[in-house]
């Protein structure tokens, strides 16, 4: 089921199938991708308790093997409706039979949309419900059209809100070197630009703005709680989109089942424990 929340700028939906995005207007205009099949179906799914795959999609906990799609468990699985008022909604899943055989852990996860002028906030909440000590990790993935309104895929750019030096955060899937913005604040898009797919960095600015020369129209997302930044488009295509990625965590490293437990930029919350973090979304 789709849920709207709204104020005298923004006017949102949301499914309770992940808690995922599905609308972001602005005047009329649908800045949020739109999942077209023909390139990719998802909007902006939420990440939890892992970003990324698992090599070959499995994992070990405490000596047992696992089978865990990519990005984890929330994208696939109904939430409830925790809180909604006009310009907020809060949902929730909670743990149960069908997640704990995936990944075998008693949690509370909560996604909290909140609205404050052109501002949309996007909140993740991780409760460890259980006896043992819990990882997990947190990450977003909104797609927005490219273009917003005027011009074409190739007038828009990326641009940080400082210069920075960013670095390949995971190696395996990344084509940082070919895109030349080491030092710079600007990344040109282009569809080639994902031929090796998506692309992850660290050591980035904790603000990144999607805007052209020939539109008024942009979207800034603002992200200082997550480690990572991705910028992704279905590659070899002419897909009319992209990926902004806000990521706490890490992908498995290729060849070899990982232990949770170790893994790499996981939390690890104690019994009744809880961890939040958040980014926003800014719609000009």
């Amino acid at each position: 089921m789709n849920y709207t929340i709204k104020n005298n700028i923004l006017t949102i939906e949301i499914s309770s199938m992940g808690a995922e995005l599905m609308s972001v207007k602005k005047d009329g205009v649908e800045y949020l991708w739109q999942g077209d099949p023909q390139y990719w179906s998802g909007r902006a799914y939420n990440l939890f308790p892992a970003c990324g795959r698992m090599w070959e999609g499995k994992y070990i906990c405490k000596g047992t093997t696992y089978e865990m799609k990519i990005h984890g468990i929330a994208r696939y699985n109904e939430c409830k409706v925790y809180e909604h008022t006009d310009d907020k909604i809060v949902f929730i899943l909670e743990s149960n039979e069908d997640t704990r055989k995936i990944y075998p852990f008693d949690f509370k996860f909560f996604v909290e949309f909140s609205l404050d002028g052109n501002k949309l906030t996007t909140k993740y909440t991780a409760i460890n419900m259980g006896d043992t000590v819990m990882p997990c990790t947190f990450g977003g993935h909104p797609g927005f059209n490219v273009p917003l309104d005027n011009g074409e895929f190739d007038d828009y750019y990326l641009e940080f809100s400082e210069e920075c030096t960013p670095t390949d955060a995971f190696p395996q899937a990344c084509n940082l070197d070919d895109i030349l913005i080491k030092g710079k604040k600007v990344i040109n898009l282009t569809h080639s630009l994902f031929d090796n797919d998506s692309f992850f960095m660290a050591d980035v600015a904790d603000t990144i703005t999607l805007k052209s020369n020939k539109s008024d129209r942009s979207v800034t997302v603002v992200y200082p709680d997550f480690k990572y930044l991705g910028v992704w488009q279905t590659p070899k295509t002419d897909a009319p989109f992209v990926c902004i990625e806000p990521w706490c965590g890490s992908p498995a490293p290729l060849g070899e089942y990982s232990d949770i437990d170790t893994m790499k930029d996981m939390y690890h919350l104690e019994p009744n424990e809880s961890k939040t973090v958040s980014f926003d979304i800014i719609i000009k």
